[in-house]
């Protein structure tokens, strides 16, 4: 039986900064090389998620501009379904910009706050116009299925995310910012679902946490899957590279 990964892009158009369209990429590579079947469907503004129609749901990264024109969209058509969605195992991605929305709210520099949809139990408040941004490499430890992993790329934002009691932690940051430059943690894990600061590099570079990924979204409809070996000898030196560079 051919499995296949159905996956929702939530506002392709107007979430996509630094390459966060290369995770996308890297899914359909990595599913593909293994004869699993890969189907992606952008969802933007006016359409509806269907919450069980998808193993995966995957958010960009955008600026503050392109953050308040999806909003009140994200509550209106999607949000429910999305929460009922992780609620029931479907597996998500959210980088930067789509990390801020799934969490409660992000208040802006300008104090103005947006309501999120309320997947991962975490807050972001920009600390103001004159703090400094948080960009440059990052460097993390994940503590992956099978012992702990460096996870590597490149992060920019200037909001400080806070988590909550029912979110923890993707990783410990062990070289740049993280989820706000202070507390040492990097991106957040509820369920199957995954927030973080890492942009398009982020799958590229690290082929274990693309794999997890893949394997959370079969194991709703398939249960767990082995998946095959592939050639990540690119993978690996991008991901040497990376390390190199701090």
């Amino acid at each position: 039986m051919t499995m296949t990964l159905r996956v929702a892009h939530l506002y392709p158009s107007l979430m996509n900064i630094y390459g966060d369209r290369g995770n996308i990429m890297c899914l359909r590579r990595r599913c593909e090389s293994r004869g699993i079947a890969f189907e992606l469907d952008a969802l933007s503004l006016g359409d509806r998620l269907e919450a069980r129609a998808y193993d995966l749901v995957f958010a960009g990264g955008a600026q503050d501009r392109e953050q308040r024109l999806v909003v009140d969209d994200l509550l209106a058509t999607k949000r429910d379904a999305l929460v009922e969605a992780i609620e029931d195992g479907v597996a998500a991605l959210a980088v930067c910009g789509g990390y801020q929305l799934f969490g409660t709210f992000y208040r802006e520099a300008s104090g103005v706050e947006l309501p999120g949809a309320g997947v991962f139990d975490l807050h972001t408040e920009h600390p103001g116009e004159g703090a400094r941004r948080c960009i440059g490499n990052i460097i993390a430890a994940w503590d992956a299925p099978g012992g702990e992993r460096t996870i590597v790329g490149f992060e920019n934002h200037g909001g400080r995310t806070r988590l909550g009691e029912g979110a923890r932690p993707l990783a410990r940051v062990r070289h740049g910012n993280g989820n706000n430059g202070e507390d040492g943690t990097e991106g957040a894990v509820y369920r199957n679902a995954i927030g973080t600061y890492i942009h398009g590099s982020l799958l590229p570079k690290n082929p274990a946490l693309a794999d997890h990924i893949i394997a959370l979204a079969l194991a709703r409809r398939h249960g767990d899957v082995a998946l095959a070996p592939i050639d990540d000898r690119a993978e690996q030196r991008a991901h040497a590279a990376a390390l190199r560079l701090r």
